[in-house]
């Protein structure tokens, strides 16, 4: 029988706390680590069978072997998210069908979310929680001009992104035979030129970035009424 595997991903340097916070994903948030969210949120959802936690060295396994579902394996991260999501997914066992991939810094990610993921994967192989944009965005031109971009067909890209593990394995691959840089896994499925499908996310879900974020998200997270898991299909 198949399993469904979530990797969280703790092992940011966080440079751009600029020292505010020794480690975002352990620091307090409305009284609980920032890790915690997600951890409960998975737990509560159901979604996986079991959890790769990423970590940056030591101290921090340590402190996040308290606070992690079970049953959970720790694998170290390296020196770029892609890095880290590849040895994470390097550690998979046979039986893992398919696989959510979440950053931790974003403790606002729900749990009927991650219910709704696992039934597009399953249909779709690969699907992303993503919100719409509002923003008018311009790209900056060689030539020195502005070109706005169709504000209707633009996405932000969130976390949790869930795949076929079969896919996103051979996605990175791909990325690491050809030395690319990526900031979303994606962006990894994309250069197999796969569909992906998204989730839109009604929700606040900002990802914990620099300093002032967290008196941003802990007003989230005192707004926002909880919602139970609807069951899984």
């Amino acid at each position: 029988m198949s399993r469904t595997a979530a990797i969280l991903l703790a092992a940011g340097s966080g440079h751009r706390m600029k020292d505010a916070v020794p480690d975002k994903v352990l620091a307090p948030l409305a009284g609980k680590p920032v890790f915690s969210y997600s951890a409960a949120a998975f737990v509560t959802s159901g979604v996986a069978d079991l959890y790769v936690v990423v970590y940056r060295d030591q101290k921090q396994m340590r402190d996040l072997m308290a606070l992690a579902p079970t049953p959970t394996q720790f694998v170290p991260g390296g020196s770029e998210r892609q890095y880290s999501v590849a040895h994470a997914l390097d550690a998979l066992p046979a039986d893992v069908s398919h696989v959510f991939i979440h950053d931790c810094a974003r403790p606002l990610v729900r749990a009927e979310h991650l219910v709704g993921l696992l039934k597009i994967v399953r249909r779709e192989s690969a699907v992303v929680l993503a919100h719409r944009v509002t923003d008018t965005i311009k790209a900056h031109r060689d030539d020195g001009l502005l070109k706005t971009l169709e504000r209707d067909k633009l996405w932000a890209m969130e976390t949790p992104q869930v795949f076929d593990r079969d896919l996103i394995v051979r996605a990175y691959n791909r990325v690491a035979n050809r030395g690319i840089k990526l900031t979303d896994d994606a962006a990894a499925v994309e250069l197999l030129r796969h569909p992906i499908a998204l989730l839109e996310n009604p929700e606040p879900n900002p990802k914990l970035t620099t300093p002032t974020d967290f008196a941003w998200v802990e007003f989230l997270l005192k707004s926002v009424s909880p919602v139970s898991s609807p069951p899984i299909a």
